[in-house]
């Protein structure tokens, strides 16, 4: 019984394996259409809103690939909780650096369980466009990232526009998580339309009208959640609108210096999916082809670990390396199936408790996906 039970949940693993790969050769094709034509003429002022803590690397130019944009009218507003912030003479720097471009540094003094979003909130009552972007501080864009980004809101019924991210390490750990984000996190998220998952939504970028924003309660109902990005474009798609996902691919540097701070965080965003989609989060492990693969091997059936195994790291290069260029997904491919026993260690690990590190500090998770106020 056992052994026929490990034979079925290695075809459906299979099965996710493929659609995964479909996923991302349809996602593959669909970019490559829209880069084919230039971004429509219509091009409204943005409110770019940055949060800032700590200086990560790659920082400066990440923050330069956005002043260097090919847009006609936008404005850069960074907030900080602290003015000694190390980043702060980065920011100070690109301000003088060009002083033709709007870029204002605030000194944000709001404070919520989620720093991020008490920063957005002040940082939104500065901004003078109706048009507002928002992207993690370590983002790098192309040129034609802010052209690209805001075209699909042209379609009323778009309501929030994100983009995929390739990412980078300095560490050997962080190089590990870069690839599990290529080849595990980034084809889950492009299943996600697919199978009716509308609310979407990533950190790397979300761009969105303010009377969106304002007509969803402001930043104000987000300030609690851990799962910012996924909240605000949940609650835009409640609205009627729709999660629209970019053609665009940005990068981001990972600073975890090593193997602990990578177990961290991946127990952070673990624990913060088990809060935000209770029901997708026990389905999970069908997405662990390694795991099912060893189980097969383990049980004798070893045809079923070799088609697990051709599946799974055929879906990992296709979705690293086609999709997002992550040269690495190449020269790591044997390992792709290590990762999801790593990634199934780390369900586990999440599937009780509620206490993550986040910010240099430990904070608890409530059923609903908001933080614990502190006592």
């Amino acid at each position: 019984m056992l052994s026929l039970a490990i034979l079925i949940a290695g075809a459906v693993a299979v099965a996710y394996q493929v659609t995964a790969l479909l996923a991302c050769l349809i996602h593959w094709a669909v970019a490559r259409l829209r880069y084919r034509k230039p971004p429509s003429s219509p091009k409204p002022p943005i409110s770019i809103l940055k949060p800032v803590r700590g200086l990560d690397s790659g920082f400066a130019a990440a923050i330069r690939s956005h002043v260097e944009q090919d847009y006609p009218e936008y404005e850069i507003l960074f907030g900080v909780r602290d003015l000694e912030d190390p980043a702060v003479p980065a920011i100070r720097a690109l301000i003088e650096s060009y002083p033709k471009r709007t870029i204002r540094l605030v000194h944000c003094t709001a404070d919520a369980p989620n720093g991020k979003v008490a920063i957005l909130q002040e940082l939104e009552k500065h901004a003078r466009h109706s048009v507002l972007l928002v992207n993690d501080a370590d983002i790098t864009v192309p040129r034609d990232y802010l052209a690209r980004v805001v075209a699909p809101l042209e379609a009323k019924e778009t309501g929030v526009v994100t983009c995929l991210y390739r990412a980078t390490a300095a560490s050997v750990a962080g190089q590990w998580e870069a690839l599990g984000i290529a080849t595990d996190f980034i084809p889950s998220t492009l299943v996600a339309p697919l199978v009716g998952v509308k609310e979407f939504g990533l950190g790397s970028t979300l761009c969105f009208r303010a009377e969106d924003l304002k007509a969803i309660g402001g930043f104000e109902v987000l300030k609690e959640y851990i799962a910012d990005d996924y909240q605000l474009a949940k609650r835009i798609t409640q609205l009627g609108r729709q999660s629209f996902l970019s053609e665009v691919t940005v990068s981001t540097t990972l600073s975890d210096p090593d193997w602990l701070s990578v177990w961290r965080h991946q127990l952070r965003w673990a624990r913060t999916i088990r809060v935000s989609r209770g029901g997708g989060y026990l389905g999970l492990p069908v997405t662990h082809a390694g795991l099912w693969a060893l189980l097969s091997i383990l049980t004798g059936h070893y045809s079923m670990a070799v088609v697990v195994l051709v599946a799974r790291i055929s879906m990992g290069l296709t979705g690293g390396f086609l999709v997002l260029r992550h040269w690495p997904a190449v020269f790591a491919a044997p390992l792709i199936p290590l990762w999801d026993l790593w990634a199934f260690l780390v369900w586990l690990a999440a599937l009780t408790g509620r206490t993550i590190h986040w910010r240099n500090r430990v904070t608890e998770l409530l059923p609903d996906g908001r933080m614990k106020q502190p006592d």
